[in-house]
């Protein structure tokens, strides 16, 4: 019939995207090439958070074009929703399918020829550009659009191990610096029924571990119809909480919340451990802390997106809270878990950020308990309103500015390990082997080298006697 290549650029849930679309054309009757260079269609699912992002894009584009001259090339994802026309153009592209088509990629890409593009009605398919290359694009208002594209994804390096399950896509939030809104759309939540499905399935299949993600991962659930609370058995007093009580209370609900949907994956799953990913500040509520805490199934590890320790910055970034409100839930988070990773996302160089901006965040991230930070440097991204900020920093200024965040979260992370040589901690095995060592992680997210050979896939207790670049070393207990 034909083979295929999927290339993914970016976050947790342009993979679980990628997935998706593999799934839509192996059911097509396609099979998967090894590599981009074998493959009669290769399908690139980009992302365009940053300019460096766009620009990995193009060279991907090239370079491919160069080795397999005679393949298909069809862009899709974050960047062919927000600058089709700039991809169309490109030599060797074949087709462009915005985020609003991408649910059905496999049916306009996936057949001897492409499928008519007057079929899909989408005002984008007719244009074209005067002389020169000009790929057909297939692009639609993203907010027109309330599809979402679901299917486990799994990391290359751990692909036997810790499978991705996107719950929601979109994000109704306007940060001034962010473009995914707009290639993104609206939030939009998996139904439960689907979810768990999904969570059923990756159960029987034997994983131990099963990683939530979306791209405003607390917002699951508010755009549902119908509400969870007379569906679940409800778990959760103020304390302390007994997942699984027989005796447990069934609680009206307002809406469906995130910590409902948690509630009903440990009570009608059987998944061992459930990892939450990135959620934001204000969703993090005194009973998703609860659950998080008490439940032996969660693992110990929140990430809560920061931007910035300063006020005026985060004012000026459209943020929804106050540095003194992210303070306070990052306390509750570490008091209910001290043990627990808490990370964070850090921008540096924003539009008029000053030496005094910059150090009231360094301060802020210092006496925090943090034990990891994702360090980013602004990116002006089109038709963004902080693009149109005066003070737009200096390259040179924000990369140091970077550098000294990045080195401030090393001396944290340090010390967070350093409390457990010694001591025992859960961790699941990896699929890396390397010098007579396992690699594994634990549940409070520390990469763990563990001795021996050891089979992946598998829950163990670790007893931690060093730490060895940015890892752990131990033994199984």
């Amino acid at each position: 019939m034909g083979s295929f290549y999927v290339e993914n650029f970016g976050c947790r849930a342009t993979q679980a995207d990628g997935a998706a679309i593999e799934r839509q054309l192996t059911g097509r009757g396609l099979s998967r090439a090894g590599t981009a260079s074998e493959a009669e269609l290769v399908v690139l699912n980009t992302c365009t958070v940053t300019s460096s992002a766009d620009q990995d894009a193009r060279a991907t584009i090239r370079r491919i074009h160069r080795a397999n001259p005679g393949a298909r090339i069809v862009v899709t994802g974050c960047y062919a929703q927000r600058a089709p026309e700039e991809i169309a153009a490109l030599e060797g592209v074949s087709l462009v399918v915005g985020n609003s088509h991408k649910h059905r990629l496999a049916e306009i890409a996936a057949t001897s020829g492409f499928v008519p593009l007057a079929t899909l009605a989408t005002p984008s398919a007719a244009g074209g550009a005067s002389g020169g290359h000009h790929a057909p694009v297939v692009v639609e208002d993203i907010f027109a659009h309330a599809e979402l594209l679901a299917a486990p994804v799994f990391d290359s390096d751990n692909e036997k191990t810790r499978p991705n399950l996107k719950v929601q896509d979109g994000c109704n939030n306007r940060c001034s610096f962010c473009v995914i809104p707009s290639v993104r759309g609206r939030s939009r939540s998996l139904p439960l029924g689907e979810v768990l499905a999904n969570v059923d399935q990756l159960v029987a299949n034997g994983y131990q571990e099963l990683v939530l993600s979306g791209i405003n991962l607390g917002r699951w659930g508010r755009d549902l119809s119908r509400d969870l609370g007379h569906e679940l058995r409800r778990d959760l007093p103020p304390a302390p909480i007994a997942i699984g009580a027989s005796d447990a209370p069934a609680v009206a609900l307002p809406r469906s919340r995130f910590v409902d949907l948690l509630c009903a994956i440990l009570d009608r799953t059987g998944v061992p451990l459930l990892r939450i990913s990135s959620v934001e500040p204000m969703d993090w509520s005194d009973e998703l802390i609860a659950l998080a805490a008490a439940s032996p199934r969660i693992a110990k590890h929140a990430h809560v997106p920061l931007q910035s320790g300063s006020d005026r910055i985060l004012r000026q970034m459209h943020r929804r809270y106050r540095p003194w409100h992210y303070e306070d839930r990052i306390q509750r988070i570490h008091a209910a878990m001290p043990q627990a990773a808490i990370g964070a996302d850090v921008m540096v160089g924003f539009p008029g950020e000053s030496e005094e901006d910059f150090e009231q965040t360094r301060a802020f991230i210092e006496r925090l308990p943090f034990t990891y930070l994702h360090v980013f440097t602004y990116s002006s991204r089109p038709g963004t309103p902080s693009a149109q900020m005066p003070g737009q920093l200096p390259v040179h200024q924000a990369r140091e500015r970077n550098r000294l965040l990045r080195e401030l979260a090393a001396r944290k992370k340090r010390s967070f390990q350093e409390q457990f040589i010694g001591k025992t901690l859960p961790a699941l095995t990896l699929t890396q082997i390397s010098n007579g060592r396992t690699e594994a992680l634990t549940g409070n997210y520390q990469k763990l080298w563990l001795a021996g050979s050891l089979l992946a896939n598998r829950m163990l207790t670790a007893r931690i006697h060093s730490i060895e670049g940015e890892a752990l070393v131990g033994e199984v207990e």
